[in-house]
């Protein structure tokens, strides 16, 4: 169905080609996993699919990339919209309508459907995806797993015989990415639908794919094969099989289940161990890929933070609630964070994670209640005096970056902040080696614009450090690193809130956990606590080793080697 011939792209100016020697099929009807380290190409490969790639971002595409039999070199986009339907990692992004009902019949009124057929298939499509109750509502009103299979649908019903996925459930809360997938699997088996999708987060999806397509790196061909087999010799993987590695199982297992099943000499050796916290700002960073990411130095040495108190809160909110139109998004919100501790903000899809944040700096104003960082009111404190008290790194970084260079960036953060010139540009060294001056941050990785909003911000050395779904389009070993500067901004002193569906970051690196539920806080306590107790928002490391209590693969090997 969709066949790869020796494909390289090369991007005009590129010193190296963004993926070279790329020779895979995936055959109709299977679920094909692209995986590999941040950078690799994966969203080249799939872009290549749907003809984006070369027709829309422009560069040389080398070899021969077929879809139903169609080059997509002499077939542009709109000519291939028949047999693949892309969604993108943004869903939201992508919408031209402003309903479901309507957003399902654009591509089918692009294509010059007849208004029966269109119809027919805007009943069946709705029906697939259990989407009926939704036909009316308008999509900014929906949740991230809903929109979610509102994309998928927009795409299905010019029946495309293939279909291809960039980061499907990488915005999506545990439950919502598992209905998505549900909704993959259901094309794939009942309909022969042919899927290929890129995901970092493994653990969500590595278990529902027929095949794995690796790609290791610059110059390195494919690695293709069963999922277990590849994950055997990936350097990404999830925290399942890393366990697995470190037991030494054979095959690895791919889900909890298998997991479990082989784990009872695992507890038996663990049984008089206990948990070591991994949550030390001085210990290694606990991260899957079984790589130590040192913590950078600058966020090792200790320093007072500036205009606020120690003994103060960093933040303090009381019986806050937030209005968003006629929707009350918070409600009766208590919430202290103090100096040196990392609050991870948990719950579904719409729960309120995202307007706390908006409230703790300052966006939007309290319905009832009252909300203080770093001893002032944020929404009345004018920017340039809250910049050091709280920063804000959002779900999408580039809301941050507005500068045509790296340079430009650093430069207006020291102006900003009134920071030393210099000062920003020392900490995108230590985030992010090798990266110039004169690199244009849209053509930076989702990874590295995320490292250079997070040292736009913390130029200023704000008391409070708020990050929006930090590990978005992140690969294990960039996460390892987030994980290790955040650390040692813990133990400077500084408080941190992450909102957060990724449950491994939780187990890695929160204090606490503080789980939302339609505006409610519903959970608070100590992180072990909190996300054993909860079958969504338990890590595989917990769930695998149950009724034991251990987090993530870093307790379980320290417990091993002592």
């Amino acid at each position: 169905m969709i066949r790869f011939e020796d494909v390289s792209v090369w991007y005009d100016g590129a010193a190296e080609p963004a993926v070279e020697g790329v020779d895979f099929e995936v055959p109709e009807g299977e679920l094909t996993l692209l995986v590999g380290p941040s950078g690799v190409g994966k969203s080249t490969v799939l872009g290549a699919v749907s003809g984006l790639v070369p027709h829309f971002t422009g560069g040389t595409l080398r070899g021969r990339v077929t879809v139903a039999g169609r080059d997509t070199r002499t077939h542009k986009p709109r000519e291939l919209a028949d047999v693949v339907g892309t969604v993108g990692q943004d869903p939201l992004s992508h919408f031209v309508t402003d309903t479901v009902e309507d957003e399902l019949a654009y591509g089918m009124e692009s294509l010059g459907l007849a208004p029966a057929v269109m119809r027919r298939r805007v009943e069946e499509t709705l029906d697939l995806l259990g989407l009926a109750d939704l036909r009316n509502r308008p999509i900014t009103t929906l949740s991230g797993g809903q929109q979610q299979r509102v994309a998928i649908g927009s795409v299905l019903t010019p029946h495309p015989k293939a279909l291809v996925l960039d980061e499907p459930t990488s915005a999506l809360d545990p439950a919502a990415a598992e209905e998505v997938l549900a909704v993959l699997q259901r094309l794939v088996h009942d309909l022969g639908t042919t899927v290929l999708l890129a995901e970092h987060r493994l653990e969500r999806v590595v278990q529902y794919a027929d095949r794995v397509v690796l790609l290791p790196g610059p110059g390195a061909r494919p690695v293709i094969g069963a999922p277990a087999e590849v994950m055997a010799l990936s350097p990404v993987y999830p925290p399942v099989v890393d366990l697995g590695r470190l037991a030494g199982w054979s095959p690895l297992p791919l889900t909890v289940r298998d997991a479990r099943r082989r784990a009872d000499a695992l507890r038996e050796r663990l049984a008089d161990a206990s948990p070591v916290d991994g949550r030390d700002p001085s210990s290694r960073a606990a991260s899957n890929p079984g790589t130590e990411v040192p913590v950078p130095r600058r966020f090792l040495r200790r320093r007072s933070v500036p205009d606020a108190p120690q003994a103060q809160p960093a933040a303090a909110v009381t019986s806050l609630a937030v209005r968003r139109g006629a929707v009350e998004a918070l409600h009766q919100v208590d919430l202290t964070v103090t100096a040196g501790e990392t609050v991870a903000l948990m719950g579904r899809n719409g729960a309120g994670k995202s307007t706390l944040l908006s409230a703790l700096v300052g966006l939007v104003e309290p319905a009832r209640g009252s909300v203080r960082t770093g001893g002032v009111v944020p929404h009345r404190t004018a920017p340039r005096d809250l910049v050091r008290r709280v920063g804000l790194v959002p779900q999408e970084p580039r809301d941050l970056l507005y500068a045509d260079t790296v340079g430009a960036e650093c430069a207006a953060a020291d102006r900003d902040a009134d920071a030393v010139p210099g000062s920003c540009r020392a900490l995108v060294t230590e985030l992010l080696p090798g990266v110039t001056d004169d690199a244009h941050p849209r053509d930076l990785s989702e990874g590295q614009r995320l490292a250079l909003a997070l040292a736009v911000v913390l130029t200023a050395r704000p008391r409070l450090l708020l990050l929006d779904e930090p590990t978005r389009g992140l690969d294990y070993a960039a996460k390892a690193r987030l994980v290790a500067v955040l650390r040692g901004l813990a133990a400077e002193g500084h408080a941190i809130v992450l909102a957060t569906h990724d449950v491994e970051l939780a187990a890695e690196l929160a204090h606490r956990v503080v789980i939302l539920a339609e505006g409610e806080v519903v959970a608070d306590g100590p992180a072990a606590e909190v996300v054993v107790a909860s079958p969504s928002f338990a890590p595989q490391v917990t769930k695998v080793l149950a009724p034991q209590q251990w987090l993530t693969v870093a307790q379980v090997r320290e417990a091993l080697s002592s």
